[in-house]
């Protein structure tokens, strides 16, 4: 099966195998690297690794005008219904659910979550089982040993790390993620969207 993987920008990817659409951490508003804006986004389902606004904040809209499944910590789900879209599935580092196009298990991450000053649970990473591809989302993280044992338990095929530094790792530390997790393409990402994060 063949799958388009699109970066648009920060940590926001989208897969398509032509069925099933999954976007991941959905930051089009604001974002002066999205080439396209949040209206303009279709897609079947998304996937949120924690509750920041640059990975979060045009999730309720698209969702909503997608119809669209939300894979993501409990708390953000929570907020999602309050907020009227219902169609959720949560969940926490360890934990795995199965989907359409395969699967997300949601692992460890090193960061924080919230969102206009609200606690969206435990931040996360992803391992996404799509079209027969394993792929690792590290979300938002710092670098930390237990990379090398989700390397060998999912052997992931394409992995994306964050690299932008001040709040995430930067180059060097990703680049001993990337020998840890061990996947046959590594993606940058987190970086050049505002000076804080500018990378070389």
């Amino acid at each position: 099966m063949q799958i388009k993987l699109t970066f648009h920008g920060q940590s926001c990817f989208q897969l398509d195998d032509g069925t099933n659409s999954l976007l991941i951490d959905p930051f089009f508003t604001d974002n002066p690297v999205a080439k396209i804006s949040a209206s303009a986004v279709e897609c079947t389902h998304i996937a949120i690794t924690h509750g920041h606004f640059d990975h979060f904040a045009d999730c309720e809209a698209i969702a909503k005008a997608n119809n669209a499944t939300v894979f993501a910590a409990y708390e953000i789900c929570e907020y999602l219904g309050e907020q009227g879209h219902d169609i959720c599935e949560p969940g926490n580092p360890g934990g795995r659910i199965e989907a359409s196009f395969g699967a997300i298990s949601f692992t460890q991450a090193f960061h924080s979550s919230s969102y206009k000053g609200r606690y969206m649970g435990m931040p996360c990473g992803l391992m996404i089982e799509f079209g027969g591809a394993m792929l690792y989302h590290a979300g938002d993280t710092s670098l930390f040993s237990d990379m090398e044992l989700l390397g060998q338990m999912y052997q992931p095929d394409i992995a994306m790390f964050p690299i932008g530094d001040r709040f995430t790792m930067g180059p060097e530390m990703a680049s001993a993620a990337a020998e840890m997790i061990g996947a046959g393409t590594s993606i940058p990402m987190h970086y050049n969207t505002w000076p804080p994060i500018e990378v070389d």
